[in-house]
């Protein structure tokens, strides 16, 4: 089908639904900017998706002396706790110390010590630990999250589930986020905020003509191809941003992303603390989290290695998988191996290619870079990690505002996210008032919807007296009339959508309820935006 003629132009054309494309498109429509945006495949679906699911300051980029970095980082954890209390809450970590740990040889902290210190032989000392923790206590201001405190791991549970030759430990405070849904509710909010939102729609090619970008976008499940017209072109398009560059854009831009694998194992739950993760340090420097995941299970990771291209699917080797297992059982009392695990994925991280030396090492800050060598302006987007997307959506805003003049103010750091209009420490309240409301509802229930959908979970509930008033049943504590909903107003279109993404559902269906589900979503999905299911 031919494209035709471009549309009215949108100040502008944001290509990728991760974070950052959503953030950025929720701000600037925020702003009064007209937005539209195009994601290839469903939101959050590469590497929005597949994090390691904290809002945290990165405690070990503090050895990298990336402190501007940290410091934004801590910053953002209460901002976002207050805008997002039902996807995101704190989480305190315990971490472990031993003689025995090391740190990465390129290390700036370890190149100092091994001058400063030699006698050290690359060892983390204790008093080297608690003064990063003081920084990281401190370099945010921090008014929610507690501080730091020293554990005697003897007698306590929380001693429990590791080796007894681990005595004393460091419990410091980080922040849990449903990274998924973080995205999907950006993209949400910028629709409702006058930005467009197309899913399933691959950008073809982008080209400058009269001083505008003309973009050629086509829907992949109908093969329609459709033009706009654009003043600006965002490319936060993640592990393919130097693919759009050179391909999409065609661009001489020097920039590129380095292309870094993280693998993640979940296993059934280790530990009994809702609220406590764990913090676990290697004699090869690195580190991984053990972390409470979704009531029944633990989530392990992650790994950091090079991967060679954007179109190849990121997955857990089992290299990757048995590192995390051997890593983990040098810390838990019962060993665990690959048996125990029930599921695995991967996520490509597009950090910036600063040159660093190792994967480790390369810098997870992000870099912006407008390019005008087209005849009109595109901004590249490079890095950055999760927590930091609102300050890197407010950056960028920064960045394009010489081309739009009388661009709004700053707005996102005190505007909830749908669903997050509550305080943040609200959950059991909200929870407890669905169960008086809904008395069919179990307590789990009731707060896996507050925990996804905050105060719209009564929306989703509407009139019912009992559960088969949700309508067909399709496993676990999945209903109709989520599904619907999530149809209707979150963009799913497929049962991945909802079980790994809107969800993660997926670890408590089997086959059969997945298919049924994929079958039911085949026949009743919707193919207008949210905006006009409203």
């Amino acid at each position: 089908m031919s494209e035709g003629a471009p549309a009215e132009p949108v100040d502008l054309f944001v290509i990728g639904g991760g974070i950052n494309g959503c953030g950025i498109a929720r701000d600037a429509a925020g702003r009064g900017l007209s937005v539209s945006l195009a994601e290839m495949g469903d939101l959050a679906q590469a590497t929005s998706s597949s994090s390691t699911k904290l809002f945290h300051g990165g405690l070990r980029y503090l050895e990298f002396f990336e402190f501007r970095l940290v410091r934004e980082a801590l910053k953002e954890r209460e901002v976002l706790l207050r805008n997002m209390p039902h996807i995101s809450w704190p989480m305190r970590f315990v971490l472990p110390y031993h003689r025995d740990m090391r740190f990465e040889k390129a290390t700036p902290t370890s190149k100092l010590l091994s001058i400063f210190m030699p006698w050290m032989r690359g060892r983390r000392p204790a008093w080297l630990i608690r003064f990063g923790l003081f920084l990281y206590d401190h370099l945010g201001g921090r008014k929610i999250l507690p501080g730091t405190q020293t554990l005697t791991l003897k007698g306590r549970e929380e001693g429990k589930v590791l080796q007894e030759r681990f005595e004393h430990a460091y419990e410091y405070s980080d922040c849990w986020v449903d990274d998924a849904r973080l995205v999907v509710l950006n993209a949400r909010d910028a629709e409702a905020r006058g930005a467009r939102v197309m899913t399933r729609t691959k950008v073809l090619s982008a080209g400058v003509e009269n001083g505008l970008w003309q973009v050629v976008t086509q829907n992949i499940e109908t093969g329609e191809t459709a033009r706009h017209s654009a003043r600006m072109l965002i490319n936060a398009g993640g592990p393919w941003v130097g693919e759009i560059i050179r391909g999409t854009i065609r661009s001489n831009s020097s920039e590129g992303v380095r292309l870094v694998r993280g693998s993640h194992i979940v296993t059934p739950r280790l530990t009994k603390y809702e609220d406590k993760a764990y913090f676990f340090q290697g004699e090869d420097g690195r580190i991984i989290f053990a972390i409470p995941y979704e009531r029944d299970f633990t989530l392990i990771g992650t790994t950091e290695e090079a991967h060679e291209s954007p179109d190849v699917k990121p997955e857990c080797t089992p290299e990757e998988r048995d590192y995390l297992i051997d890593f983990a059982n040098r810390y838990l009392r019962e060993p665990i191996n690959a048996d125990n695990v029930v599921w695995t994925y991967s996520g490509v991280r597009p950090l910036y290619d600063d040159g660093a030396s190792s994967a480790t090492a390369a810098t997870r800050d992000y870099t912006l870079k407008v390019d005008t060598s087209a005849g009109a302006p595109v901004l590249n987007i490079f890095g950055g990690k999760i927590t930091t997307y609102r300050r890197l959506a407010e950056a960028a805003l920064e960045k394009i505002a010489p081309h739009f003049h009388g661009l709004g103010r700053k707005w996102t750091e005190n505007a909830p996210l749908p669903g997050g209009d509550f305080a943040h420490d609200g959950v059991t309240e909200l929870r407890d008032g669905l169960v008086t409301d809904f008395p069919f509802l179990t307590e789990d229930h009731a707060l896996r919807l507050v925990r996804a959908y905050g105060t719209e979970a009564r929306g989703i509930l509407g009139e019912a007296k009992a559960l088969s008033d949700l309508g067909r049943p399709f496993g676990y504590t999945l209903w109709q009339a989520e599904v619907d909903w999530l149809m209707a107003h979150e963009y799913a279109r497929s049962a991945a959508d909802v079980l790994w993404r809107r969800s993660k559902l997926g670890l408590h269906l089997n086959d059969d309820e997945v298919q049924a589900l994929d079958s039911y979503m085949k026949h009743h999905r919707r193919d207008a935006s949210p905006a006009a299911a409203e």
